[in-house]
């Protein structure tokens, strides 16, 4: 069978990370035939460090999550993402054959930013852990979180927020948030936003889909990164993540739904459109 080609945009800028390590193992699963579901042949793009960005001749986009200020504009590396995003649009509000764009958290934030969907503030503090996330009405019909709960666990990393969005250019480009962080009764800030469809074949959330149980508790579990939490965060952080992972279930299901059910759309809909490139 021909193949489906798929981008993994790793915007980490050199830092360690276990998300591209999850994106790698989501991606890599579709990389063997499975029935009569084509193969998908993955490129990784470095961006920020060696500013490589994938061409429009891919049929599937994953963009990661990565540190920093997603407000920060460059004359390196920025102009070229925003300007494939931009393409990507255009092309599929006048192909036939679409392509499809799954966006992680800074990724995310940069994407809303980009599209001026919301407001990007700086939290009062990180928040970091496992948090139960909630739909909103649009999300509890949305097809990319249907399988999951309400609310459904995710893994949270991130300083900044977004807050305060705009609705008229939500109306205006057919885009919905479809989730929204958990419940704070303690204090009166804006819940931000952690998920939004911003096209039929466009989506992107704030937390880590591709964040796996198994995975997290075997990298926290190492002195180094153990010491690194407890220092920057404290004890009861890190016992608490820890005593999370140990019934894991809630965010085993998020990490086996979201992007895989996102690439399985994703196939099926440029197979379903398309059957004869995919043919034998």
């Amino acid at each position: 069978m021909a193949g489906i080609k798929l981008a993994l945009m790793d915007m980490n800028n050199g830092v360690s990370n276990q998300g591209m390590r999850g994106l790698r193992e989501i991606t890599g699963e579709f990389k063997r035939p499975k029935g009569k579901r084509p193969v998908i042949k993955t490129d990784e793009f470095e961006v920020r460090r060696e500013h490589r960005l994938p061409g429009l001749n891919y049929d599937i986009y994953i963009s990661s999550g990565g540190p920093g200020d997603p407000r920060r504009n460059t004359k390196t590396w920025e102009p070229e993402w925003y300007r494939l995003i931009d393409q990507i649009w255009q092309h599929n509000l006048t192909s036939e054959r679409k392509k499809f764009v799954f966006f992680v958290c800074h990724s995310f934030q940069m994407a809303c930013r980009h599209f001026g969907l919301c407001k990007i503030t700086r939290r009062k503090s990180t928040s970091f852990g496992i948090y139960p996330i909630h739909k909103t009405v649009q999300g509890k019909s949305d097809r990319l979180l249907s399988a999951l709960s309400d609310p459904y666990f995710g893994v949270d990393s991130r300083d900044w927020q977004l807050v305060e969005p705009q609705k008229h250019l939500f109306k205006k480009l057919g885009a919905q948030i479809l989730s929204l962080e958990k419940i704070r009764t303690h204090v009166e800030y804006e819940r931000a936003i952690m998920a939004v469809r911003f096209s039929p074949e466009i989506v992107g959330t704030q937390f880590h889909p591709e964040a796996d149980p198994e995975g997290m508790k075997a990298h926290f579990s190492k002195k180094k990164y153990r010491d690194k939490v407890i220092n920057n965060f404290s004890v009861r952080k890190y016992n608490k993540m820890m005593q999370f992972l140990e019934a894991p279930q809630a965010l085993t299901r998020t990490y086996r739904e979201v992007i895989p059910g996102f690439l399985n759309h994703a196939i099926q809909s440029l197979t379903t459109a398309h059957p004869q490139e995919h043919a034998a």
